[in-house]
């Protein structure tokens, strides 16, 4: 947390150089939102609700200048099957990647900075890419990766269910993320007869931290059988088109007048706090892979991420990783590396393409239809269905989702690992397909992030154990909730450290 803010005014102003413009108050300061958990305003916002979308179109207006200038190759729309690492003399040792064509590309260091997981839950408010590729590849080549179990869902997404069941039918399809900001700005969480409920969940009522919010939502809606509702219709037209002009675009889209109906909303997967474990400069357990972003597991975030730090912490941690390696180059000019190459083991996933065929042959009996199939209420596999990947979706939601229970996890585990003791590619020379990779890597990773959920006794932050009351502060001395749960290969164990 030093780091981060300690650096963050300097990446602030090199976000500004690049032509980030954030939103200013009337006195020509920079306005300051508050989010969820924070104790006072401390948020800067760009173009109303458009802040990750403002940097992200900086950056990479900044790379192709870049690129442009003969300082870098771009190369897009590739996907990586696995990193190559080498095994010498000084160690192994992270030396390139592989693409799903074969493509082998070598390099001094690899970042990775591929984002999340979302895509492993039913509902998520991440893209379709957000398959927990990084964190895969660092498993199969045998990096750290750390508290997988810490999975954030964000309380308010338009719950699109309901909007389709309205007169007016929603024009706009995936996804669609209703910022905190919104509350933060005094919209406030209705049940279905119009009352508040969340004062009387948590002190700080809507703008609770992120986990207890969500879970009120859900248990609401399971109490009363209707959606929970969003009701910002007293921030006004004007100022609801002049803040949040993108959400309010977004909805109008789909047929929503949020200036005069309240919106229903639903939780979903947003943002995964564990990942591949670095120091402050973005280094990981196995030398020459670096990583950043969402891919990585820095420490800021503890168990509960507060709502907007990630975009800062990409930044600053992104720049620590460039400084470190040009900083290692430096020091020690590219040299050929020794050793052999390793090719990176594959998982014990199975090939989906393989499952699916033995579905249709009749090898595996199919339970259910569609994405909400039966699964096996204990251990026992043998009713285990075919694996899909909105089965994979499903099975987390169910069990490693918002609360969890012993018995759930224990059934998520012995279908994944039915599903991972399947056919694999082993020895065969044809490519996956990007969809093959993907499944591959959400499988690697539901499996890690069961594991550590089964291996954490106690709820802290986003893991959350039914039956238990909301978390303390202050874990029990000697509790498996001041620890951190560490995944390297095939293993995972609880790691006898302070959580920071």
């Amino acid at each position: 947390m030093q780091v981060l803010c300690e650096g963050g005014p300097e990446a602030i102003a090199v976000l500004e150089r690049y032509g980030v413009v954030f939103d200013r108050a009337p006195g020509g300061q920079r306005a300051l939102g508050r989010e969820g958990a924070h104790s006072t305003s401390r948020i800067l916002h760009a173009g109303g609700d458009g802040t990750g979308a403002a940097i992200a179109a900086a950056l990479i207006a900044r790379l192709r200048e870049r690129a442009r200038a003969g300082l870098l190759h771009v190369r897009e729309e590739s996907a990586v099957a696995d990193l190559l690492v080498s095994a010498g003399a000084a160690g192994r040792r992270a030396h390139g990647v592989r693409l799903l064509d074969g493509t082998e590309m070598h390099a001094d260091a690899v970042v990775l900075a591929t984002g999340g997981a979302g895509q492993v839950f039913a509902r998520t408010t991440n893209p379709d890419v957000c398959t927990g590729d990084g964190v895969a590849l660092a498993l199969r080549a045998g990096a750290a990766v750390e508290d997988l179990e810490f999975v954030q869902f964000h309380p308010t997404v338009l719950d699109q269910d309901a909007v389709c069941s309205s007169p007016a039918p929603a024009a706009g399809g995936g996804p669609f993320l209703i910022s905190e900001a919104v509350r933060g700005e005094g919209a406030v969480l209705i049940d279905a007869d119009g009352r508040r409920f969340m004062p009387g969940v948590h002190p700080d009522a809507e703008l609770a931290p992120r986990d207890v919010v969500a879970r009120a939502i859900d248990a609401r809606a399971r109490l009363t059988g209707h959606p929970v509702h969003l009701d910002a219709t007293g921030l006004g037209r004007d100022f609801l088109r002049r803040r949040f002009p993108g959400i309010d675009a977004g909805l109008r889209a789909r047929g929503v007048d949020w200036a005069v109906d309240p919106v229903p909303v639903t939780p979903a997967a947003h943002y995964l706090m564990g990942g591949i474990v670095t120091d402050l400069s973005g280094r990981t357990s196995l030398p020459g892979l670096y990583t950043a972003g969402e891919t990585a597991r820095t420490g800021v975030h503890g168990a509960n991420r507060l709502a907007s730090n990630s975009l800062l912490e990409g930044v600053v941690f992104g720049k620590a990783s460039a400084e470190a390696i040009m900083a290692g180059l430096a020091a020690a000019p590219a040299a050929a590396l020794s050793g052999t190459p390793v090719s990176a083991s594959w998982t014990d996933a199975p090939l989906p393409s393989q499952r699916r065929a033995a579905a249709r042959d009749g090898a595996q009996p199919v339970a259910g239809s569609g994405a909400a199939p039966a699964f096996p209420a204990s251990g026992a596999t043998a009713s285990v269905p075919a694996f899909s990947r909105e089965r994979l979706q499903a099975l987390m939601w169910e069990h490693c989702g918002l609360v969890r229970t012993t018995e759930g996890l224990d059934a998520a585990a012995a279908v994944l690992a039915a599903w991972a003791s399947g056919p694999t590619p082993n020895g065969s020379s044809a490519p996956l397909s990007r969809e093959q990779a993907e499944d591959r890597n959400l499988l690697a990773v539901a499996q890690a992030m069961v594991a550590a959920a089964r291996r954490r006794t106690e709820s802290i932050g986003a893991h959350h154990l039914a039956g238990d009351a909301l978390p303390s502060p202050v874990p029990r001395p000697g509790a498996r909730s001041a620890m951190h749960t560490t995944t390297s290969g095939s293993r995972t164990a609880v790691a006898g450290k302070e959580s920071r």
